[in-house]
């Protein structure tokens, strides 16, 4: 490799062996220098101008961006080696984590997607007149203002109006920067006309309004689920004069072209939301903190501009339609597979994953070890964007890739119900190969002390699978993953209520084959056989969104969550069938022999039409040989007998 590693000691407050660095992992290193960002910047900024320099250093990002610049070469690669391994007192060799940091900082995310917003600085501010006003006075410098205040504003406007003034009550707000839409009651509109005092007009119901940005100053709830992540939306406690003054500094900032993440793929078509106006799945609908999925029709929609990138949806979807993007699944995958394979080639074992987000997560590693006893040497850290992302597919895929336990690291912002979700459904995954049951856990701790007490005391044994290539999807990573855990070759692992793998269970006696189940089953786990009366079942397609349960005329289906790791969940298999009826007239098969003895036993000499009468005949007929019959009758509905003979001339002779 051409790139070279600046290893730094920071004023040799940690020991680095440049030699086994560079044999772990195939990069030259410098010399073990002391002091880069100060007395030996000279070094670095002759490094830098080649273009190929890796500084091991992730504090002092910005001094060697300025030496880059200065040399005109790109900004270089910082790996922070010093937080996440140098600073540590765990006396074990720290190379296998180095080796896996290194790696992962190789690996660059696809570059993600985002579309413009355009904000005009129209603002909106709501609540009492006392704090309205003056916040409206300092943001008509900059942006376009209009107040509607709850109460009855005592105003004395100068001879010049910078901003406008109503009065109203806020129904309902929808919508994000640039495109808010808003409705109000007991309108009043301000009459600018006539001298004295402002007056308004009448108040109405249902007046409409639309803004790029709201600045919410009532003190009451928040207009929005998860507020402070819609973007445009600015809310203070009126009573704090300081939050009040950020706020309006916030909002004098929002006017422009931004660029909005689109954080979700979705493909419409493998949603198991609804069929045929029956409810199935809505895991994502009860997930979502900020409202950006809503149901639409057979499927779900997801507003781009109102998602915030949580992730959350993601992870728990069970057939992939909507799938995370910044970065993907694969690419977390891959991240995983690539630290655990540099950690074992640098001559480590049984390594443990810690998850954590770039704010919180970060902040806490930095601060055990500049002040604390830092992370132990088998711990490495993986920086998630989106923690409630990192699903039980992430988690089992870590597991079978060698590593012994697997961390998150929640912070207060954090969904933990989420993510806390994801992890009980991993936990029970592992519990049932055979793992210890601590092998997966959440980590909440109050200070960085406390991290490093929760890491430091916990020590896996080492974990017997054989590393594994995570392809395809989350469902296929998560089975393959588990195929290499499993512990016995057709392993059964029974899961809790509501997980996403699972068998149907059918009750042959209610069973009547009516079939509603597989049309309407969205993923095809259902299905019939077009030759024979068959219900077919495949438990791999299966989602256990639970449509068939609901659509059952006989409540003759049961959900039964578990993961069947046997080469049998990738086929049909025959949950109930009974023989066909035979045609009474051509003798062809057609419907159940049960069913269609049943309806004439019913109604044969016991209903008005099937009494002294050839009527069930037609019953046990095929469809082509009961219409042949019906229109030989003599008793043919409309039958006007023969056709008259043709007259011709001859006839008027």
């Amino acid at each position: 490799m051409s790139a070279s590693i600046l290893l730094c000691s920071c004023a040799k407050t940690q020991i680095l062996d440049p030699d086994a660095i560079s044999s772990a992992t195939g990069f030259a290193c410098s010399h073990l220098h002391s002091g880069l960002c100060g007395h030996e910047a000279d070094l670095a900024a002759k490094a830098i101008s080649t273009g190929e320099a890796i500084i091991a250093c992730g504090q002092e990002g910005a001094f060697f961006d300025a030496l880059a610049e200065e040399a005109g070469a790109p900004p270089p690669l910082m790996v922070d080696l010093r937080d996440r391994a140098g600073w540590s007192d765990d006396p074990a060799d720290k190379t296998p984590k180095i080796a896996a940091l290194l790696a992962l900082s190789q690996m660059s995310a696809p570059p993600e997607k985002a579309l413009d917003v355009t904000s005009e600085g129209m603002c909106l501010i709501i609540g009492a007149s006392a704090v309205v006003l003056p916040a409206a006075a300092q943001l008509a410098e900059t942006l376009s203002v209009t107040c509607v205040t709850t109460d009855d504003p005592d105003m004395t406007l100068s001879g010049s109006r910078s901003f406008d003034c109503h009065q109203g009550n806020l129904r309902q707000a929808t919508g994000s920067i640039g495109r808010f839409e808003l409705i109000f009651d007991d309108f009043r509109a301000a009459n600018p006309a006539g001298r004295g005092a402002m007056t308004f007009g009448d108040p109405r119901n249902g007046a409409k309004s639309g803004c790029d940005i709201i600045l919410d100053l009532r003190g009451d709830a928040p207009l929005f689920p998860a507020h402070e992540k819609r973007d445009g939306y600015l809310r203070a406690d009126p009573g704090d004069p300081l939050a009040v003054a950020r706020s309006v500094y916030d909002a004098s900032h929002l006017v422009g072209v931004f660029e909005k993440t689109l954080f979700i793929a979705m493909e419409e078509s493998l949603c198991a939301h609804s069929r045929a106006e029956q409810e199935a799945c809505r895991r994502c609908l009860d997930l979502c903190p900020t409202g950006a999925i809503t149901p639409a029709g057979e499927h779900v929609s997801i507003d781009p501009m109102i998602c915030a990138g949580c992730g959350a949806c993601a992870a728990a979807c069970p057939s992939g339609a909507i799938a995370y993007e910044a970065p993907t699944a694969s690419h977390v995958f891959a991240q995983i597979s690539a630290a655990s394979r540099a950690y074992r080639k640098a001559g480590g074992a049984g390594p443990r994953l810690l998850a954590h987000d770039p704010e919180h997560g970060s902040e806490m590693i930095s601060l055990s070890a500049r002040y604390g006893r830092g992370l132990p040497a088998d711990v490495v850290p993986l920086e998630i964007s989106a923690l409630a992302s990192f699903g039980h597919a992430e988690i089992m895929v870590a597991l079978a890739n060698g590593f012994g336990a697997v961390h998150i690291l929640v912070g207060p912002k954090s969904d933990v119900a989420a993510i806390k979700a994801q992890a009980e459904l991993a936990g029970a995954m592992a519990t049932g190969l055979g793992l210890d049951d601590d092998r997966i856990r959440i980590l909440d701790p109050d200070d960085p002390d406390q991290l490093s007490d929760l890491l430091y005391g916990h020590a896996p044994s080492l974990l017997a699978a054989k590393p594994v290539m995570a392809l395809g999807g989350r469902r296929d990573a998560t089975r393959l993953a588990a195929k290499a855990l499993a512990t016995t070759e057709n392993a059964v692992v029974t899961l809790p209520e509501g997980a996403p793998y699972g068998a149907v269970l059918v009750d042959t006696e209610a069973c009547t084959l009516c079939l509603s189940c597989a049309g309407l089953c969205p993923s095809g786990a259902l299905g019939d056989n077009p030759d024979m009366p068959q219900l077919r079942f495949q438990e791999d397609a299966c989602l256990q969104c639970g449509l068939c349960v609901s659509v059952c005329p006989e409540d003759a289906i049961t959900l039964q969550p578990q993961l069947n790791l046997a080469d049998e969940a990738f086929s049909h298999r025959v949950v109930h069938e009974e023989e066909p009826f035979a045609c009474i007239e051509c003798g062809a098969f057609f419907g159940v022999k049960s069913t269609i003895e049943r309806i004439v036993e019913k109604l044969e000499g016991k209903h008005s039409m099937f009494t002294n009468s050839d009527n069930t005949k037609l019953i046990r007929m095929c469809d082509n040989c009961r219409v042949n019959a019906q229109y030989h009758a003599d008793a043919v509905p409309f039958f006007a007998g023969p056709r008259p003979k043709v007259r011709t001339a001859e006839d008027l002779d």
